[in-house]
């Protein structure tokens, strides 16, 4: 008699940042998100923790209107090319195109981390994490990196971030979220603000 195995589907769990800045045919920047958090259930994700929304300056300065940004946590039992297929199919449905680095975005949404995953090796991420500020307008890696390589660097994704997730670590540095944070400086958080419900 055959018999049968049971795969056990492993739960992880993902920090996703959020951010838009243009209307869609939903509403807002902001009722964009929300109606994008919506559909997190319908991609095997389950929401467990969801940030206050910010309002942010564009990146880079003057590049379009200010952003709403945001941050959740999600348990899933998808792997992390899946995770991000399953963001794409729901930035898409919201109206999201791509066609050029750092433009004004009806919905965006980042894979920030993976469990304590390092993806696809140490080499690969250190590279990209170190890369020249100029070489980043230019340079668009063609695969998955984990971390988000420049997750210190960006306060419109810690601010949120420290919300939900303050005593997340990084699985490289070992530095928390909060730390990162208080590496930012002050002019840049001053540039911050909550939005009011």
């Amino acid at each position: 008699m055959m018999k049968t195995v049971k795969h056990r589907n492993t739960t992880h769990y993902c920090l996703i940042s959020l951010g838009a800045n243009l209307p869609s045919a939903t509403g807002t920047a902001l009722e964009t998100l929300e109606k994008s958090l919506g559909l997190f259930p319908s991609e095997s994700f389950q929401i467990d923790r969801i940030s206050k929304w910010f309002s942010t300056p564009a990146f880079p300065k003057g590049s379009g209107p200010d952003f709403v940004n945001g941050a959740i946590r999600i348990q899933t039992t998808l792997e992390p090319g899946g995770v991000m297929s399953a963001l794409h199919r729901i930035e898409a449905q919201l109206g999201r195109t791509r066609e050029n680095r750092w433009e004004p975005r009806l919905c965006d949404l980042d894979l920030i981390a993976y469990d304590n995953q390092i993806l696809p090796d140490l080499a690969t991420f250190q590279r990209w994490n170190a890369l020249d500020p100029a070489k980043q307008k230019t340079e668009t890696p063609d695969q998955l990196i984990l971390p988000h390589p420049r997750l210190q660097d960006r306060s419109f994704v810690l601010v949120p971030l420290h919300d939900i997730a303050p005593d997340w670590r990084h699985p490289i540095t070992g530095i928390t979220v909060s730390e990162m944070l208080g590496a930012i400086s002050p002019e840049k958080l001053a540039e911050i603000t909550e939005i009011s419900a």
